[in-house]
């Protein structure tokens, strides 16, 4: 087991660091053109996806539909060849997603700190697990090992660990792509939510908040992977901009 990592000397891991597509807040004129919209249009190389972060509740949720996508997505990321890495605990939507990479011969990287191995129950079987000191450094390591961010259904955790990432790329420290698993409509409250912040002048041109969305569990590793082929860019509607809410 290893406890720690030498921290980085800056947030962004520039050497592997895979690049989003610019995701603007405002509409302009571009050749390419949605139904309700038109955008500029940016793609913009990235390494391939090795491993994606997928942040997630501790608990299930409410709806089975939830659970069906954590199993989904952990299976096809296994079959893709993609590394888990996660929150290492081992109940929830957290523990379901892991075990589904772990039963289709994927392979895990658990983090998590010293005072959560208890409460959310650690799970021994991840192939690399990492005990923190504390959350900071759980959410640096997680960042730095990861090709990609994905959030499926969570509570508030998974929400702060969501917008963090959102916020460093939106003030240019990565260009990791943050993709929100987009179950059932769950994240349609926080997306209203960015969009309610853009009329009111707080997300501003210039500090794009950027973001891709996949409705379901099927569609998150081939996004990704079409984002790391650069076949993605802010013309196909799924890759969002605020402006389409």
């Amino acid at each position: 087991m290893k406890n720690s990592a030498s921290p980085p000397h800056q947030p962004a891991d520039a050497a592997r660091g895979a690049a989003t597509p610019f995701l603007s807040t405002n509409a302009e004129p571009c050749e390419h053109s949605l139904t309700r919209y038109r955008v500029r249009c940016q793609p913009e190389p990235m390494t391939d996806i090795r491993s994606i972060c997928v942040y997630c509740g501790s608990g299930a949720g409410t709806d089975p539909a939830y659970r069906e996508a954590a199993t989904e997505l952990g299976r096809e990321m296994a079959r893709a060849g993609i590394r888990l890495v996660y929150g290492g605990g081992s109940i929830g939507l957290m523990g379901i997603v892991a075990r589904s990479v772990l039963d289709n011969g994927g392979e895990v990287t658990g983090i998590i700190p010293q005072f959560l191995k208890e409460r959310e129950e650690m799970l021994e079987d991840a192939g690399e697990l990492i005990v923190t000191e504390d959350m900071h450094e759980r959410k640096r390591l997680m960042f730095e090992k990861a090709d990609a961010f994905v959030a499926l259904p969570g509570g508030i955790g998974t929400l702060e660990e969501t917008v963090e990432m959102m916020t460093w790329a939106q003030l240019g420290q990565h260009r990791k792509p943050v993709l929100l698993a987009n179950i059932k409509g769950f994240w349609e409250p926080f997306r209203q939510l960015l969009e309610h912040m853009r009329r009111d002048g707080f997300i501003r041109n210039g500090l794009d908040v950027t973001y891709h969305v996949a409705n379901t569990a099927a569609e998150i590793v081939p996004h990704l992977q079409n984002v790391a082929d650069g076949k993605r860019d802010l013309c196909q509607e799924d890759g969002v901009s605020l402006s389409q809410l």
